[in-house]
């Protein structure tokens, strides 16, 4: 099928390479022309033939309302507009509706695969319609890791983004449970290599995964983390998850803590935080900052 995709950085870039893989033809906006197939939006819908999906990869908030607003003018009725970004599940259901009111499908889609996604596929969580998201599935099933399971339909709109919320606050609480083992096995003196007992955990322990995976190749490249900050900012889904835990009575501590620890790398030089940026920078390509 045909595919508009607009925004082509870390993600979406990598995103366009597999589905075009998958024997797709992407047609790419993106607003630096380096990477852009096209020149405008005008221009990405009016190389494709109906119904069409366009598929949105821009940062959440007001990058991603102009995008929608704009498409809404220069789509048709029965085409279809998924938002692939890190939007908030309550910002699903505004765009919903003013895309329905056009004639104008849409679908919610929390992606996850950072920078390893290109060659191991991307983990998708998506809400809508059926019919809606049957029209994307040729899509989501390029996008996809191999294999049975990496991608589910959630539930309706807003499922898709919620259910990725959900995963990365559990994300946060997992980095902080290695980064805090990883601070108390470098303070004793007994334990002489700390990077080979992380290695040694990645065999038949309950704790390996690939975030313990990620956690062993940080720890190859700068054995004791010398060379970065304690430093970790959040991308906002922690703050919606530890939100919407208080909205629905539900208690999160663990999650909220991991949280509140982002928060403290902040005000001084964690050594904890050495580690959640190292993680970041690894699965995600996430900025890190070094010493001065």
């Amino acid at each position: 099928m045909e595919l508009g995709l607009v925004g082509l950085g870390k993600m979406g870039g990598n995103m366009r390479e597999r589905i075009r893989r998958a024997g797709h033809t992407v047609i790419g906006y993106d607003r630096n022309p380096d990477l852009a197939d096209v020149h405008s939006l005008e221009e990405l819908v009016g190389k494709l033939k109906g119904p069409r999906v366009v598929w949105v990869m821009v940062p959440a908030g007001a990058a991603t309302q102009s995008t929608i607003d704009e498409l809404a003018q220069l789509l048709s009725p029965g085409d279809i507009v998924v938002d692939g970004g890190n939007s908030r599940w309550t910002d699903d259901e505004k765009h919903a509706e003013e895309l329905a009111a056009k004639g104008i499908g849409f679908v919610d889609c929390g992606v996850s695969g950072g920078v390893w996604g290109l060659e191991n596929g991307y983990a998708l969580m998506y809400g809508g319609s059926a019919e809606d998201v049957a029209k994307v599935q040729p899509i989501f099933d390029a996008l996809k890791p191999e294999g049975e399971f990496g991608s589910v339909h959630a539930g309706k709109v807003g499922a898709g983004h919620f259910a990725k919320m959900v995963h990365n606050g559990i994300e946060y609480a997992m980095m902080q449970a290695y980064a805090e083992g990883w601070e108390l096995l470098e303070k004793v003196d007994s334990v002489t290599d700390v990077r080979e007992v992380f290695r040694s955990w990645q065999e038949g322990t309950v704790i390996r995964s690939w975030l313990l995976d990620l956690a062993v190749n940080a720890l190859d490249e700068d054995e004791h983390l010398d060379k970065l900050r304690g430093y970790a900012s959040d991308s906002g889904e922690g703050r919606w998850t530890v939100e919407a835990a208080i909205d629905n009575a539900v208690p999160l501590p663990a999650i909220t803590a991991s949280l509140f620890a982002r928060f403290a790398s902040r005000q001084d030089d964690s050594p904890q935080m050495k580690m959640i940026a190292a993680l970041r920078n690894q699965f995600g390509g996430h900025a890190v900052e070094t010493k001065k």
